[in-house]
Parts: C-alpha cells; sequence; structure tokens
C-alpha cells in the first residue's frame, strides 16, 4: 500500500455507504471520495443545517454526485433507531467516523457518558440494526474509526460511564477509542463465526487537521486551548484529505482483511495507508465479549444473528 490515494479507489458504481459525521473533516472527505468514484452516499449528520450544506458543498465539487442527508444524532438512540428505519435496502459500506474528543463530562440523551455513548454506544447500536441488511449485501464492509490515543487507557468495563473518581476527558477518549477497536476485534469474530463474508476493520487518521481538536476547548470557552488546538493543526497536523486516506482504504482496497487497523504509515501520525499498531488488549476476546454483552444491555440493540 506505499504511496495509495484516492487514484487508487476502486469503482464504487452500485455500492451504497452510509459515512456518518460526514459534513466536515474526515467524513466529508470521506463521503466526497466515495462518490466521486461513484458511490451513492448518505451522509449521516445531527446538524440539518451542516449536513445539507456538505451535500450541496460535495455535488459542487462532483457534479451529479448521488447523495442525501440524513439526520442522525448518536447521542440519542431514538435518533439511530429513526435513521436506521430509513436506511436503504442495500448497505455496501458503513463507515462509523463521527466522534467527539476530550469534551467536558457530560451525558448523552441516554444518561451515557458522552464521549463513551457517542463514540462507541451510537455506533454499536446503529451497526446492530443495520446488520441484516449489511449482511444481505454481498461483500459488505463496516469501517470504524479509532484513534491511536487508544493507547492512552483500556476500558474498564466495571465503569463504563466514567462514574468513579475524577472526570479525566483524555483517558475517557482513549477508553472510547479502545472500546470502538474491541467493537471491531469482536464483530469480525462473530461475522467470522456466522460464516459472513462481511468485513469488519477500523482505521484511524493519525494527527489530521479537524474540528475535533479545539471542540472541546471552544465548548467550555478555553481561549488558550482552542488557540493552542489551532497552532497545532497549523504546524504539526496533516491535512483532512490524508487523514482520510487510512479510512478509504480500509473501505474500499481489495486485500483488507477482517480485523484491519488502517493508519498512517511514519509513525502512526501522518503518510499514506499501512498496517498499524494496536494495544494488546484491543485483541482481547474476552474483554470484547465482555463489552459486547454491555453495549448490548446498555442499547437494547441485540445482534441476533450473530449469537455465540
Amino acid at each position: 500500500m506505499p504511496g495509495w490515494n484516492v487514484s487508487d479507489i476502486p469503482d464504487q458504481s452500485g455500492r451504497t455507504a452510509v459515512v456518518t459525521g460526514a459534513n466536515s473533516g474526515l467524513g466529508y472527505v470521506t463521503a466526497r471520495e466515495l462518490a466521486r468514484r461513484g458511490a451513492r452516499v448518505l451522509l449521516a449528520c445531527r446538524s440539518e443545517s451542516r449536513g445539507t450544506e456538505a451535500g450541496d458543498r460535495l455535488v459542487a465539487e462532483v457534479p451529479g454526485a448521488d447523495v442525501n442527508f440524513v439526520r442522525l444524532d448518536l447521542g440519542d438512540l431514538d435518533s439511530v433507531r429513526e435513521f436506521a428505519a430509513q436506511a436503504p435496502a442495500r448497505l455496501d459500506l458503513l463507515v462509523n467516523n463521527a466522534g467527539v474528543m476530550a469534551l467536558p463530562r457530560g451525558r448523552t440523551a441516554d444518561g451515557f457518558e458522552t464521549q463513551f455513548g457517542i463514540n462507541h454506544l451510537g455506533h454499536f447500536a446503529l451497526t446492530g440494526l443495520l446488520l441484516p441488511t449489511l449482511l444481505a449485501t454481498p461483500g459488505a464492509r463496516v469501517v470504524t474509526l479509532s484513534s491511536f490515543l487508544h493507547a492512552v487507557a483500556n476500558i474498564d468495563i466495571d465503569d463504563l460511564n466514567a462514574e468513579r473518581g475524577p472526570y479525566r476527558r483524555w483517558i475517557a477518549y482513549g477508553r472510547s477509542k479502545t472500546a470502538n477497536l474491541l467493537f471491531t476485534h469482536e464483530l469480525a469474530r462473530r461475522l467470522a463465526a456466522a460464516g459472513s463474508d462481511v468485513v469488519a476493520a477500523a482505521a484511524h487518521p493519525g494527527y489530521a487537521s479537524t474540528n475535533l481538536q479545539a471542540a472541546g476547548p471552544r465548548l467550555e470557552g478555553r481561549k488558550g486551548a482552542e488557540r493552542f488546538m489551532e497552532i497545532g493543526n497549523r504546524i504539526f497536523a496533516q491535512s483532512a484529505e490524508a487523514g482520510a486516506l487510512p479510512t478509504l482504504y480500509a473501505a474500499t482496497a481489495p486485500d483488507v482483511a477482517p480485523d484491519s487497523f488502517i493508519g498512517p504509515s511514519f509513525a502512526m501520525w501522518r503518510g499514506s495507508p499501512a498496517s498499524s499498531w494496536r494495544a494488546k488488549w484491543t485483541l482481547n476476546d474476552t474483554a470484547g465479549d465482555r463489552l459486547w454483552a454491555a453495549s448490548e444491555q446498555l442499547t437494547g440493540v441485540t445482534y441476533d444473528a450473530l449469537k455465540v
């Protein structure tokens, strides 16, 4: 995969993709490049105004692109169910891209710690509700975005909602990104046991310049921290265009194996897509099974076709 770029994306004509958080950053680039190669793309975004604007902008960049906005708030399980109820009859690709980073302590509409609730539980529920369609679509894939910052912390299966002790935003973020990788690992394991050809893989962008880094400081009015993040993005980060390449590779390259973790080739930071290092705890079958059971209980979404 050295030197792999968007020109290497195979033809996506006839394929339907859902990209969460597609109104900006990595999600927007991912949706745009899939549409450029002929895919029908559903832009799954929380804000109707931003989602609609992103769709208009995408069509301006890729005339004739087949894209539609559909509202999805991953912090509200009712919204996730509403989205799934109107999903297309064919689904070749689900890109679990949306996420939040290092926010102050908060709760989702269903009472979950915000980062765990949006980054993991929302996508767990969405994937489970769309699973019958994915299973019925030959060659379907699920690509879930994690981060190299998953290495900051393993999950605490007994405190998934960060209710014990002081709240540490970066630890909570790392745990949510570990959950993304454990989910991918367990999903791949269960798909294989069921004899399905659906590929579950994960990706991360390295350090890419998006709105994600400054969102937390901006929410709290911490102007200095917000400015620091913006300067870091300008000096050290690669572009969202480059940061989306691992996702696009995981979503479209023909040689992607189940439970792959694709990231930038240079020090997990930047460069063309490559197989990425991951913490050993993200490959633990027992932890994956326990997180899966807890996620089904918390969301009420059960993967009946993948019972083990």
